[in-house]
């Protein structure tokens, strides 16, 4: 039986995690994390978690070290007697490595997957995963929120009857299909041909975006290749104006300065990863609400399905 529940967090996301712990109704717990002269380092819970629920946040985008400090915090979690160990994890990282799409490949985000498990974690939390599919690739419980919870209510408010939906590759087709139905909008869709990873080498408009205002749909935003080559097309192509939706901002290398000389008007991400820093071009919109509801649900054991 549970005696309690505790919220912690990991170094990566400190500010989203206060945001969740402020939302539930709790103060986040006390964490400290030792580091070692030569970069190792020790994370230890300050306070007891013996028979508690204990809910660590953290999201695993790069370095490693945020993924590892999650896993060191899980092992002391289950070592200090917690009744149960709910691994959180906004932006979930290695997931693009989902499958061989060549040879003598690792299947990167089955890995982190089983490293989770071994570590101690009883359930997963996490949201917008770059393939739906890596979700079987635990044999723990995993609640695969959605992002569009957050971004509907957004769009509704920019609807002035010439909204269309579009994705950036074909891959995105079907996260844009669900928001067009969702809307009864029209869709539009971007096809790439990549040569190497990173780097677009041609891209085709399918669809009518002619005096449409443009609303770009996609998972994450990396080095914003994809995502400003298509934003300049759709203007090319007659588009009004052209805005984009993207759950996680990775926003690597040269992604900020894109971004900043692209034709998008706007690009709307989630605090699932802390940006950088900061972009006139750049807003947004808090997932701390969803995931203290969720957590609220699965204490109280109730349904959290109206969230996928």
């Amino acid at each position: 039986m549970s005696a309690g529940v505790k919220i912690f967090s990991g170094r990566a996301t400190k500010e989203l995690a206060n945001k969740i712990a402020l939302d539930f109704g709790a103060d986040l717990g006390n964490v400290i994390v030792t580091e070692f002269s030569d970069g190792e380092f020790q994370p230890s819970f300050e306070e007891t978690v013996r028979g508690q629920d204990v809910f660590l946040i953290q999201s695993t985008m790069p370095p490693t070290d945020n993924l590892f400090e999650l896993m060191l915090m899980i092992d002391a979690a289950k070592r200090a007697s917690a009744n149960s160990v709910v691994a959180v994890i906004p932006y979930f990282g290695f997931a693009r490595q989902d499958r061989k799409d060549k040879p003598r490949v690792a299947i990167g985000s089955k890995m982190v997957a089983m490293m989770l498990e071994t570590a101690g974690a009883d359930r997963i939390m996490t949201m917008d995963l770059h393939a739906d599919q890596i979700q079987g690739f635990f044999e723990i419980p995993v609640d695969h929120l959605y992002a569009s919870t957050i971004f509907l209510p957004y769009i509704e408010s920019l609807n002035n009857g010439n909204l269309i939906m579009a994705a950036p590759d074909a891959g995105g087709a079907k996260r844009a299909n669900s928001y067009s139905k969702k809307l009864d909008i029209g869709l539009a869709m971007c096809h790439k041909q990549r040569k190497v990873a990173n780097e677009v080498a041609e891209m085709t408009v399918i669809g009518d975006v002619s005096g449409k205002d443009v609303i770009l749909v996609d998972d994450m935003v990396d080095t914003a290749g994809t995502l400003t080559k298509a934003a300049d097309l759709f203007i090319e192509n007659g588009a009004k104006s052209v805005r984009a939706i993207c759950t996680h901002a990775v926003l690597s290398g040269p992604a900020y300065e894109r971004i900043e000389n692209s034709s998008l008007t706007e690009l709307v991400v989630t605090d699932s990863i802390p940006l950088k820093k900061q972009s006139d071009k750049i807003k947004v919109l808090s997932v701390a609400r969803l995931y203290s509801s969720v957590i609220s649900s699965l204490i109280k054991h109730e349904s959290i399905s109206t969230h996928f």
